[in-house]
């Protein structure tokens, strides 16, 4: 496994480093977005729609899934909130996950009992106060690990509002 921590200045240095995560994502791989109401996981969402040239991206806490049909590849934002866990079951959101030409990002994944567990990207971002935000990344699986990797170097060498907190893994 392989972890990050990233330190946030703002709402909108979070949509950059969203931005940032557009660029390293790659089809097949699952981001799980954990954290508190406002914590800024629909904000980092927007920002890989906007990089991948998805329009209008919002949280789907109604529908519960949105999809997005990118140039590259199908852009699918599950956000379970009003759920119950194990309520996100029945939506068959294992199917999107290993589909070779879709990337799928998962709010409140503790809501559902069986997420995938290779090529997952772990999520946690938390308030340590107005505007900043602790982002804590893992990584499972060779296809998250090179997102993860490739996700480090570009808030390294140029994400304003974005400092890098700490590294653990193999470069």
């Amino acid at each position: 496994m392989t972890a990050l921590t990233l330190r946030s200045s703002s709402e909108g240095a979070t949509r950059n480093l969203g931005r940032l995560l557009g660029r390293a994502l790659r089809p097949g791989v699952a981001v799980l977005l954990r954290g508190d109401l406002g914590a800024g996981k629909t904000v980092l969402v927007r920002g890989v729609g906007d990089e991948l040239g998805a329009k209008g991206v919002r949280s789907p806490s109604f529908t519960l899934v949105n999809e997005y049909r990118t140039p590259g590849l199908l852009l699918v934002h599950a956000d379970l909130y009003r759920l119950d866990a194990g309520g996100a079951d029945a939506l068959g959101l294992e199917e999107y996950a290993g589909l070779p030409d879709a990337a799928l990002l998962v709010e409140w994944p503790d809501r559902w009992s069986f997420p995938p567990r290779e090529d997952v990207l772990d999520v946690r971002i938390e308030a340590l106060d107005e505007g900043t935000r602790r982002l804590s990344l893992s990584a499972a699986g060779a296809g998250a690990e090179g997102v993860l990797r490739a996700l480090a170097e570009a808030a390294r060498t140029g994400c304003p509002g974005v400092e890098a907190a700490g590294w653990e893994g193999n470069r």
